[in-house]
């Protein structure tokens, strides 16, 4: 299981900021290029799977992944990941053709097939994919990712954390933020997600309102009164947006300590 911290830059200031603080702690910085892959009759994606092979530095090394189950709640994704080193050669010919998915010998590759069915020279589709830049930190004991991702589209700017204790890496980095006045939000769509959806929807218009049932107090919201009951009491309203949906997974949001549950569908 894969558990980051995922927060988004708010535009490319804000991303050239970052990794201006950041400088003095870089490590490494990977050109990679991203392509996706499906079965012709949507095997992957409709179990919520996502297969990818990434591309370092052009062909200096390439990677197969096999994702599933991924949940994305207050920044913080978890998210079943297998993945192995494939020849770059081979990598580039499957991308090519991705039917060549299909013979490739590879241990990810074998499960695509035998837990999904994904079989034959025409089993596999190519969805196409996108480029990322990606800066890496040594930073207070974090490995911190920066990304520029580019899609067609337009551009993301994100920071990913990968820890055992992601709670306490979410509170670090926003506490770096904050103190350097650096505009961010939770991500709340995977990059693969938002490539599938074909717009980079704005964070800021992803908002949500919600009353505790024993005070006035409200959170992300301008207005009060929309949200009262005809009997007094406080109701939750969300204002969400598609790309809320993580290839179509049901998300569960719980703002504490506001008791109001929110399925956000």
């Amino acid at each position: 299981m894969e558990v980051e911290v995922k927060l988004r830059l708010a535009n490319a200031e804000a991303y050239r900021h970052v990794t201006t603080l950041l400088s003095p702690f870089h490590v490494i910085t990977h050109h990679q290029h991203n392509h996706f892959f499906d079965g012709t009759t949507s095997e992957l994606s409709s179990r919520h799977a996502t297969l990818r092979l990434r591309f370092y530095n052009d062909n200096q090394r390439c990677v197969v992944s096999l994702k599933s189950k991924g949940v994305l709640v207050n920044g913080v994704r978890r998210v079943e990941e297998d993945e192995e080193d494939l020849n770059p050669k081979t990598g580039r010919e499957c991308v090519a053709e991705p039917g060549k998915l299909g013979s490739v010998e590879s241990r990810i590759l074998r499960r695509v097939k035998e837990e999904f069915g994904v079989v034959g020279e025409n089993g596999f589709l190519g969805l196409g994919g996108f480029r990322n830049l990606r800066n890496v930190y040594d930073w207070k004991g974090l490995k911190l990712e920066v990304d520029e991702t580019d899609f067609d589209f337009g551009t993301l700017f994100e920071i990913e954390c990968e820890s055992a204790d992601p709670e306490e890496a979410k509170r670090v980095l926003e506490e770096f933020l904050k103190e350097n006045g650096i505009d961010y939000s939770y991500s709340v769509a995977s990059k693969f997600s938002i490539f599938r959806s074909g717009k980079l929807a704005h964070q800021s218009t992803r908002k949500f309102i919600c009353y505790d049932s024993d005070s006035n107090s409200h959170h992300h919201a301008k207005k009060k009164n929309k949200n009262q009951n005809s009997n007094g009491t406080k109701s939750c309203k969300v204002i969400t947006n598609p790309l809320l949906l993580e290839d179509l997974r049901f998300h569960i949001f719980t703002f504490v300590p506001i008791n109001c549950l929110l399925n956000i569908l």
